[in-house]
């Protein structure tokens, strides 16, 4: 959109211009954020008063701030300076509200290109003044063209997709967890934490003096928890596989041991945990800027798959993606290409993936393939491309060739996208949490989040 200004000649005593702005969640946390005011009344998902409700009150300024945006973008516009302002707050704005900032010139002073200006905001749906005020400022004296897609854009990082599931998660009875070897701080302090929300019941399973140690560390009350103490790793995820067995327990969690230790016993072909599908692992990312969650599968287990075992990554990865509210998840089944190339493998089982879903081989979503990474999540690319299906630009679900492609883009979006991944294993009897020392709190939560929801819908609800 081109933007133009109004210099000083050009500006005429009664002339006026108005800006529409819906005031949003994100909006507010967005103004938080730059502005450095944290007061919770401001925020969506804060109670700031105490009555048990978040307020999502818009501050003051914000709404004053739709003021300079008039000013300094439409009238007079780009190169105008503030002098001063005063504004009088009569009303006060929420999240939802749409408001219209609103200034009208009444006097011109050409001995230093000063121009005043009356200034309010009003609620539109019913009229009400929200503040309003004096606005004085020097108007520019030259043109000034320029296009507003060439200013920078802002990304919010909020946690907005985790939230949604920990407050769909936190209603369910705690899901029995067997916690294996939780004997450094991130590991006993997540299990913890998820205790804390009511997400999991854990029954610490390791060395019982390394398990206390580390309790002491991080100043963690372990009274009421139970601690089976097996000090070797293959002996505790083996007593964690009994308990699944016993009923005791509805979910493994890992902590400090190798991935390989803890799936040992679950493999098993006489008293493990599989239940006729590969085990696979799925990320549950939630992606700044992304409109939904997004899920990567497998970047973590099966390290060059078949067409066999894709089958089943696929169907997992529907059948998570279900468990967190996608009602009909869309997979895009990823490759280098977006056409059938014999030379590339992924291509090839990407199509035929495609196939096995229309004929209901796989079932309970939309899959579609071979698509690149482009045109598998962005709409505007998969239209250039010419792609037209329920799938392209729109993938829930990321099917990825290799767990090589699956680790880089998991890590690509955490590290470079500011994406929090939840990390869960399919395909055993019971859900299996797989969590990585870097994950922070909220990853942590949210893994323990999905392995309640998911055990809640195979189960029927039942912890």
């Amino acid at each position: 959109m081109q933007i133009e200004n109004k210099t000083f000649d050009e500006l005429e005593v009664g002339a006026s211009a108005e800006l529409r702005r819906l005031c949003t969640a994100d909006g507010l946390a967005e103004f938080a954020s730059v502005s450095g005011n944290h007061n919770p009344l401001h925020l969506d998902n804060q109670d700031g008063d105490g009555d048990g409700r978040p307020e999502a009150i818009a501050p003051g300024m914000y709404s004053a701030t739709l003021v300079s945006a008039v000013l300094g973008s439409i009238l007079p516009g780009a190169g105008t300076l503030y002098r001063s302002q005063s504004v009088i707050f009569h009303e006060t704005a929420h999240a939802g509200d749409e408001l219209v900032a609103r200034v009208t010139i009444t006097a011109k002073q050409p001995g230093d290109q000063s121009v005043t200006l009356t200034t309010e905001v009003r609620r539109l749906a019913d009229d009400a003044l929200i503040l309003d005020g004096e606005a004085i400022v020097r108007a520019p004296a030259r043109k000034i063209r320029m296009d507003s897609s060439e200013l920078p854009g802002l990304i919010l990082q909020r946690h907005r997709h985790f939230e949604r599931i920990l407050a769909l998660a936190e209603p369910l009875p705690a899901l029995g967890t067997a916690v294996v070897c939780p004997e450094e701080a991130h590991s006993l302090g997540g299990a913890l934490l998820a205790r804390k929300h009511t997400l999991i019941d854990p029954v610490l399973i390791g060395s019982a003096r390394r398990i206390a140690e580390t309790a002491a560390e991080i100043g963690a009350d372990l009274t009421g928890i139970e601690v089976i103490d097996l000090p070797l790793p293959r002996d505790a995820a083996r007593h964690a596989v009994e308990l699944v067995h016993a009923g005791r327990v509805h979910a493994i969690m890992k902590g400090h041991l190798h991935t390989d230790e803890l799936l040992r016993p679950m493999l098993d072909k006489q008293t493990g945990l599989r239940i006729g599908r590969r085990f696979t692992h799925v990320f549950v990312m939630d992606v700044p800027g992304l409109d939904h969650p997004l899920l990567v599968t497998d970047a973590a287990i099966n390290i060059a798959p078949d067409l066999r075992t894709k089958v089943d990554i696929v169907q997992n990865g529907i059948d998570l993606a279900r468990s967190i509210g996608i009602e009909q998840p869309k997979v895009g089944v990823l490759s280098a290409v977006e056409t059938v190339n014999p030379d590339i493998p992924s291509s090839l089982d990407a199509a035929l993936l495609s196939k096995m879903a229309d004929r209901g081989q796989i079932t309970g979503g939309l899959v579609d393939g071979p698509l690149a990474m482009d045109n598998a999540v962005d709409l505007a690319a998969a239209r250039v491309k010419g792609i037209r299906s329920p799938v392209a630009g729109k993938a829930d679900v990321l099917v990825v060739p290799n767990l090589d492609a699956g680790n880089m883009l998991a890590k690509q979006l955490t590290y470079i996208s500011h994406a929090e991944a939840a990390g869960l294993m399919l395909g055993a009897r019971v859900p299996v949490i797989l969590n990585s020392r870097a994950d922070d709190d909220m990853a942590r939560l949210a893994s323990c989040a999905v392995a309640a929801l998911h055990h809640a819908r195979i189960s029927g609800g039942t912890a």
